[in-house]
């Protein structure tokens, strides 16, 4: 009900809103680290940028609930982060471009490393570069055969990433997952949640035996960790929603896929976050929204890489005056969850936000950073209703009622 009265209530008008993703932003104080990756970074111009906001921290799903990065980003664009969840090897193919059909399961996959007792070693393969992942999809694409006519699909995306589709008649996709998400253990098998779904699994049980043996030898890459299998569903757009015509500026296949998804249009594959401004800078007036995706915090936050993650944030820092430049009406900076070194994964803590506008109610914060969020203007928001806020301030919203 309260998203059909957002959507009611949007018009179009000439604003401009950046939402600036650091991904996996949020940090966790310990005894070794009295301060979070965020409250450790020099960030001048995030800081100067927070005397004229407003700020606050944000919880993605629900208070303790870890999320993945597929609900992490639904719930920023202002969808319900539950009922919105998809699994994540649909995103996955639609961040490459892999058009899917009613008769497809997807899986996103973890080329791993096992040990000679079939234990997880390194659940990432030690992010082997993409040209070796090309290699390994190659020799499975080659040598691979599955009964009754199914069809699979083995697409790159990046480093240890893949993408698996298997194709056939009357295929559920309501599976979990084989990867255990901790190592020292085997991958889980998968496991049909439904009886039109016991049928994948007997075909998956069978790409995963062949798996296993073509790459035994392999010293890093010797199998696949699948996550999020699931059958694809079709979404309301930003535009059909908000009346927002939306760029996604992201580089990795998965957030490509969820904007994607929300009928964004995709820009080119940047080098790095200062070409990621050169295609803000070049598509800037021919959008109202833009999404700009940094994947380095994440990465670094699930390596355990506290001094990585703190120069990823002040790289970002570094640029961000060229985004400040174009002056949008809006400027969102958070995370879609966080990622603690400390804990080397995605966890349940909240998100730092900051909501720069003209028409932001100014608090009394003065650096950007998780112990200072607690006490901004926004309170602790749900992620979901943070676009809520972020169209008002763009005067996006008419008045409700008489």
């Amino acid at each position: 009900m309260a998203s059909e009265l957002i959507d009611s209530l949007t018009i179009k008008n000439d604003s401009k809103i950046v939402f600036l993703v650091l991904d996996g932003l949020g940090g966790l104080q310990t005894a070794d680290s009295p301060v979070t990756e965020l409250a450790a970074a020099k960030t001048p111009n995030m800081d100067k940028l927070v005397a004229d906001s407003c700020c606050g921290l944000s919880t993605p799903v629900e208070p303790g609930v870890t999320p993945g990065s597929g609900p992490g980003h639904f719930g920023l664009f202002g969808y319900e982060p539950v009922s919105a969840n998809i699994g994540r090897g649909v995103l996955s193919a639609a961040g490459l471009g892999f058009e899917l059909t009613d008769r497809d399961v997807a899986a996103r996959v973890n080329l791993a490393t096992l040990d000679s007792d079939g234990n997880i070693v390194d659940r990432r393969a030690g992010r082997i570069a993409t040209e070796e992942n090309k290699r390994i999809m190659q020799i499975l694409r080659e040598n691979i055969s599955l009964p009754d006519g199914i069809e699979f699909f083995l697409e790159t995306e990046k480093e240890h990433r893949a993408l698996l589709v298997l194709r056939g008649d009357g295929l559920g996709g309501n599976i979990g997952d084989t990867d255990p998400q901790k190592t020292g253990v085997p991958p889980k098998p998968p496991q049909a949640y439904d009886a039109e779904s016991e049928k994948t699994v007997q075909y998956l049980q069978e790409f995963l035996r062949q798996t296993h043996e073509l790459l035994k030898n392999e010293k890093q890459a010797n199998m696949l960790l699948l996550r999020g299998l699931a059958k694809h569903r079709p979404y309301k757009s930003l535009e059909q929603r908000f009346k927002l015509r939306s760029l996604a500026i992201a580089n990795y296949p998965m957030y490509r896929g969820i904007a994607r998804l929300l009928g964004m249009d995709i820009a080119p594959v940047s080098q790095n976050f200062s070409t990621q401004i050169d295609e803000l800078e070049r598509s800037y007036a021919n959008y109202d929204f833009f999404f700009m995706h940094v994947k380095k915090t994440d990465a670094t936050g699930e390596d355990g890489n506290f001094a990585g993650k703190v120069a990823a944030i002040e790289e970002v820092d570094a640029a961000l005056p060229r985004i400040t430049a174009l002056q949008p009406q809006v400027l969102l900076i958070t995370g879609d969850h966080s990622t603690p070194c400390a804990m080397g994964a995605h966890s349940w803590h909240p998100v730092p936000v900051l909501l720069s506008s003209p028409l932001a109610r100014r608090d009394d914060v003065t650096e950007f950073s998780e112990n200072a969020c607690i006490t901004g203007g926004l309170g602790q928001i749900q992620a979901q209703h943070i676009m809520n806020l972020v169209l008002a301030h763009a005067g996006r919203l008419i008045k409700f009622g008489a």
